[in-house]
Order: C-alpha cells, then sequence, then structure tokens
C-alpha cells in the first residue's frame, strides 16, 4: 500500500475554510473524511475573553509539514490537509483546520484526532488571550 499524501500543511495569517480542507482531501478511494476545526471561543478559565493573538516562530510552518507528513505515512491515510492560523483572531475565527480522508472511518478518526494533537504539541506558536476586561494572558504554546 503506497502512503497517503499530504495536500496541504501550512501556518498562515489569513482566514481559514473546513470546506477547503475537506475538498482538497477528496478522493474516489476514501470510504471516509474527518475534519476537525478549533476556533476561537468567549471565555477561558472562568474569565470572557474577547480576541485571541497567535505569534508563530519561523519554523510553524515546517513543523506542522512534519507532523502532516507523518500522519499521511500511516497505514490506510489516504490524504492529510492541516492549516494553523497566526495573527489577531476574534471570537467564532477558525484558528485551526484538518481533514483527513482514507478507506475506513476509524482510520480516518484516529489519524484527524492525533494529527491535531501533535500539531498542537509540537508547533511553536505563542497564544495571547485579549480579556473583555481588557487584560490579557500568554499562554505558552497553541
Amino acid at each position: 500500500m503506497t502512503a497517503g499524501r499530504v495536500v496541504t500543511a501550512a501556518v498562515v495569517d489569513e482566514m481559514l475554510n473546513l470546506d477547503d480542507h475537506v475538498a482538497a482531501v477528496a478522493d474516489a478511494a476514501a470510504g471516509a473524511t474527518v475534519a476537525f476545526s478549533g476556533m476561537v471561543r468567549d471565555h477561558d478559565g472562568g474569565r470572557s475573553v474577547r480576541a485571541l493573538e497567535y505569534h508563530g516562530h519561523p519554523t510553524s510552518g515546517r513543523i506542522v509539514a512534519e507532523v502532516a507528513a507523518e500522519i499521511a505515512a500511516r497505514p490506510g491515510v489516504i490524504a492529510v490537509a492541516v492549516t494553523h492560523r497566526v495573527g489577531l483572531l476574534e471570537i467564532g475565527d477558525l484558528a485551526v483546520v484538518a481533514a483527513v480522508s482514507s478507506a475506513h472511518r476509524g482510520t480516518a478518526f484516529l489519524a484527524c484526532g492525533d494529527l491535531i494533537d501533535e500539531v498542537k504539541k509540537r508547533i511553536p506558536i505563542w497564544k495571547r488571550q485579549i480579556f473583555v476586561d481588557g487584560t490579557d494572558e500568554w499562554v505558552g504554546s497553541a
């Protein structure tokens, strides 16, 4: 069996579109596509959030590509697409989107979950939370 392909693996400073990622991993051999979107919520730790600001290290794109390639190399994975956003994001904006296709749903669910977990664990991106009361807080990595 051939390894899956990475169709998108990026860090960008523009709006994200989950539908584009789902379309990118479409394949006639796929019986399942699992997609994930992580969006900016209006609260954290009991505090009201107004916005988030993500700052990425110059190696962020390379790390996302490495993680995507590792997931694409798994048996049964057909295609992988993942993008993380940097810059100022408002409530409801998408911060990270991903899609994985495979012949079977179990493989796609596991791969997409692992893709997001590994990107969040390894990507050198820092998050600044801006609260409604005007204060802010830096949170380690995304």
